[in-house]
């Protein structure tokens, strides 16, 4: 049976989809909680990364070792790091690279141990259903109350730290380019989730609206802006995507 997990970092970036949930069934594994059920046709398990890349690596773990999933979707919010994504924004990942990770001199920085890579590429598949979801989205939402929020498509790179100070945020962005990788938004755990996923042979997409602009007022409202966007946007952007896939 093809079972397609939703991961959310806040619980309320998951209400809006919670609440669609067909015959919904709760049951916990590794101290989680997971919601099975059935989304827009699809079987589907709601899910809570937590915070941080391995939390979300152990989420992702469990989801596939013991609730046999075979596709993994990530929602949530993240702050713009290049200069044209902004707030409101939707960036759907294309890849992702941990920027917080430095095995240096031994191997490159940014580099994965042992994988012979840095960067961690979705499924191309799944991130094109959701480049289109978000795009259709934003598109009705802009012909109904016009707005400037556009869709961008990209590298993101997560780490185990808030990035909240404009310093932070060009010293992160000039490091990574001075890698050759040029990312479009931070957060905490997609790469984890995407390693996680290339270690298994599960494919992985991600889609992330901005929050803030990883600079000195990214903790400002940020839960009004989680409950009031992000949270609907993941629902409207997960449902057309779900809706995409059954006609593939």
């Amino acid at each position: 049976m093809s079972r397609i997990a939703i991961l959310s970092a806040l619980a309320q970036e998951q209400h809006g989809l919670l609440a669609l949930l067909l015959q919904p069934q709760k049951v916990q594994r590794a101290g989680r909680e997971f919601w099975l059920g059935d989304l827009h046709g699809h079987s589907v398990v709601l899910a809570l990364s937590r915070i941080g890349k391995v939390a979300a690596a152990t989420t992702a773990t469990a989801l596939i070792e013991h609730l046999a999933v075979t596709r993994i979707l990530f929602t949530g919010v993240a702050g713009g790091l290049a200069p044209d994504v902004q707030v409101g924004d939707v960036v759907v990942a294309s890849s992702f690279v941990q920027h917080d990770l430095d095995a240096s001199p031994i191997f490159p920085r940014f580099e994965l141990p042992l994988y012979g890579r840095a960067v961690l590429a979705c499924d191309e598949i799944l991130s094109a259903l959701l480049f289109q979801a978000a795009r259709d989205h934003l598109a009705e939402a802009s012909a109904a109350a016009p707005a400037r929020h556009r869709v961008h498509r990209g590298l993101i790179a997560s780490g185990d730290r808030f990035v909240s100070a404009q310093a932070q945020s060009v010293a992160l962005r000039r490091a990574l380019q001075r890698a050759g990788h040029e990312a479009l938004a931070v957060e905490m755990e997609g790469a984890a989730v995407a390693q996680v996923c290339l270690d298994y042979g599960v494919p992985f997409a991600a889609v992330r609206t901005i929050s803030d602009r990883a600079d000195d007022q990214a903790h400002l409202d940020f839960a009004t802006f989680v409950r009031e966007v992000a949270s609907q946007y993941a629902c409207a952007i997960i449902g057309r995507a779900l809706r995409l896939l059954s006609n593939k």
